[in-house]
């Protein structure tokens, strides 16, 4: 898989996307970032750790966030998206559900779009990500965890994803699916997502897993977000050894670090 320059094993290895929230109010790292000279600083850091996509956002999406304009988000994003590009080679991924800020993001110079509704809040996203020719990271999501049979659910809500990015134009090799751990699931629903991840295998896409800091760690441990690191890391092992391409998270080094041995007791 093609993103941006760089070329994805997304069959046998499993990669880093970093995230870098240029936000006040982002649950675990909120206000950290938010300026453009920490915001490059952090990014660095992470590519100097092992990350291999920076993923920028420009609005919370923890529970309870406060929605902002279009105009506010792209103010935060679109500046930072440029000086990244500028200064790094790095494929860099826009985490946005809104139409306006994925045109601007991708006219900036971002090749992903990561989109916590799978395309099914704005599909002009989707058209956009099309043009582009960019790569789309589609997350599960509800407004309730409301479910008949959760798993056969959460793998029927991701095909309609799939069907509004293929009815837009956008082709099967830039797709990555993410199961949404913390959104719209209750506690034992999220443990089951990580679980049974490989579930979604069955359509054929890549599998991203991001559980980083989130609240079904810190209730399985009792831990705030800023010490869920190694909750963090048992689930990326998880994800290795259920064979997902990629793992959003904070914490860098840990992370990596945990990949490359678990794919190295896995002979990959």
């Amino acid at each position: 898989m093609k993103i941006g320059n760089r070329e994805f094993d997304v069959k046998n290895k499993t990669y880093i996307m970093g995230i870098l929230n240029v936000t006040p109010d982002s649950f675990s790292d909120g206000g950290k970032y938010n300026h453009l000279d920490a915001a490059l600083f952090h990014a660095e850091e992470m590519l100097r750790d092992g990350a291999d996509i920076i993923d920028i956002g420009g609005e919370s999406t923890r529970p309870g966030h406060t929605v902002i304009t279009d105009q506010e988000e792209i103010s935060r994003v679109v500046p930072v998206i440029e000086a990244v590009k500028s200064r790094f080679d790095v494929p860099v991924s826009i985490d946005t559900y809104k139409g306006a800020v994925t045109e601007a993001a991708l006219k900036a110079g971002a090749d992903l779009v990561n989109d916590i509704w799978g395309f099914k809040h704005d599909k002009k996203a989707a058209e956009l990500t099309a043009k582009y020719n960019a790569a789309c990271c589609l997350m599960h999501n509800r407004h309730e965890a409301v479910y008949e049979d959760f798993l056969s659910d959460l793998v029927t809500d991701m095909e309609e994803c799939v069907r509004i990015a293929r009815e837009a134009g956008v082709a099967d090799d830039r797709i990555i699916l993410d199961p949404g751990v913390g959104f719209g699931k209750t506690y034992e629903m999220n443990l089951e997502t990580i679980h049974h991840v490989d579930v979604l295998h069955r359509l054929g896409f890549p599998i991203l897993l991001g559980t980083s800091r989130k609240s079904v760690i810190g209730l399985t441990l009792d831990l705030p977000a800023d010490q869920r690191v190694e909750g963090t890391v048992a689930t990326t092992v998880i994800g290795v050894m259920k064979g997902c391409a990629f793992v959003r998270v904070h914490d860098i080094k840990e992370n990596k670090r945990a990949i490359q041995m678990t794919e190295a007791i896995l002979g990959r």
